[in-house]
């Protein structure tokens, strides 16, 4: 029997870097820190690059990266995996990545999901525990994070890859554990897009499907006798304003494995940021508030009328956002000079990757279609 902890995002914020610099496992991860450091195996997400200096990337949204001595807490806390497929892990170039690299191996850490091109980030990671092969796999949805041919970055959520990489490496590993950065933050449930895909990675043989990136506690669900997880919430991720409560709530997934490769899943609740630096698992009532409303969504997932519902919702929610994302507060310059056809000369190159983003995302794409057609 092995004992497998997976965390969520974690990411040193100016609020606790200083304490990820020196060291401070015991305060930064409290009384979660025996669950990674008794694990046989604990991956954990880390949401930015770890740089020597900044050298932003030209993108929309936040631009994340610690400097790359925050390592040392990472690897008091016994941490034996980093998954670095994620949106942030480009936001200081291939600079920022190779030097997380480095960093990672000079501290004994591997890292899975991102590398110097596209064969790199999608190279399975197989480590042997007590004569158990787990094999990892990680990817994440198309932002400014994602490799190429032959350029540095992470591995894209592609079921196609994902196939083939089953087929190729089937024989190396026992369990594979699949990562999933992808979902639309502060939504608790999976749109169906993202559902069928985890599903359909569990039919192809994966043992636990985890996806991160959602900032909020999810749901799970047993399939095929593998495990699925739509979001475990934030590990470590101090936010610079006041967010929502669901920012600062998540749980560790452990993953109990026998010789035969059969598994259990157990659910660990913590909070973390609240409000003082670090994480601490959720005890006494709480506990059981948290784990019944987990259990109540979870259960609801084998309604999918409900799984669509809660998407029309949510994207209903959010249709006056996307139409603004796309298409601007055009002036009545702006709407003038649209008749003469040169209108691109009044969009700014920000303005412009906005509108790439919304349309190469997984995540926003399909909030944009589904507005659009309502309309």
């Amino acid at each position: 029997m092995i004992r497998i902890v997976i965390g969520g995002d974690l990411c040193p914020t100016e609020a606790n870097s200083h304490l990820f610099e020196r060291g401070d496992a015991a305060t930064l991860f409290g009384d979660l820190l025996p669950e990674f450091q008794n694990a046989d195996l604990s991956i954990v997400n880390l949401e930015c690059p770890l740089i020597r200096k900044p050298s932003p990337i030209e993108k929309i949204g936040p631009i994340l990266g610690a400097k790359d001595s925050c390592i040392n807490a990472i690897r008091q806390a016994g941490t034996d995996v980093l998954n670095i497929a994620n949106n942030h892990i480009m936001d200081h170039g291939s600079e920022g990545l190779s030097n997380t690299l480095k960093i990672c191996k000079k501290s004994g850490i591997e890292l899975v999901g991102a590398g110097e091109n596209l064969d790199a980030a999608r190279k399975i990671l197989i480590k042997e525990v007590n004569k158990i092969r787990v094999g990892i796999l990680s990817m994440a949805e198309h932002e400014f994070s994602i490799a190429t041919e032959t350029g540095w970055g992470a591995a894209p959520l592609d079921a196609i890859d994902f196939v083939r990489s089953v087929r190729e490496h089937r024989s190396e590993y026992d369990y594979l554990i699949v990562l999933v950065h992808g979902g639309n933050e502060g939504y608790p449930y999976p749109r169906p897009s993202l559902m069928k895909t985890c599903r359909f990675f569990a039919e192809q043989g994966a043992n636990a499907v985890i996806c991160q990136h959602s900032h909020c506690a999810g749901c799970y669900e047993s399939y095929r006798n593998g495990h699925i997880v739509y979001g475990q919430g934030n590990l470590l991720f101090e936010p610079k304003t006041q967010m929502a409560r669901s920012w600062y709530e998540g749980f560790l997934v452990a993953l109990e494995v026998d010789q035969d490769c059969k598994s259990r899943m157990e659910v660990i609740p913590y909070a973390q940021s609240d409000p003082e630096p670090g994480v601490r698992r959720i005890r006494g009532t709480k506990e059981k508030e948290f784990l019944s409303l987990l259990a109540a969504r979870s259960k609801s997932l084998l309604d999918q009328d409900f799984v669509a519902r809660q998407w029309e919702i949510f994207c209903g929610q959010r249709s006056l956002q996307y139409l603004k994302l796309l298409y601007g507060n055009e002036s009545v310059l702006q709407r003038a000079v649209n008749k003469f056809r040169f209108s691109l000369r009044l969009y700014s190159r920000d303005s412009m990757m906005r509108r790439l983003n919304l349309v190469r995302c997984e995540s926003h794409r399909e909030i944009l279609m589904k507005v659009l057609a309502s309309m």
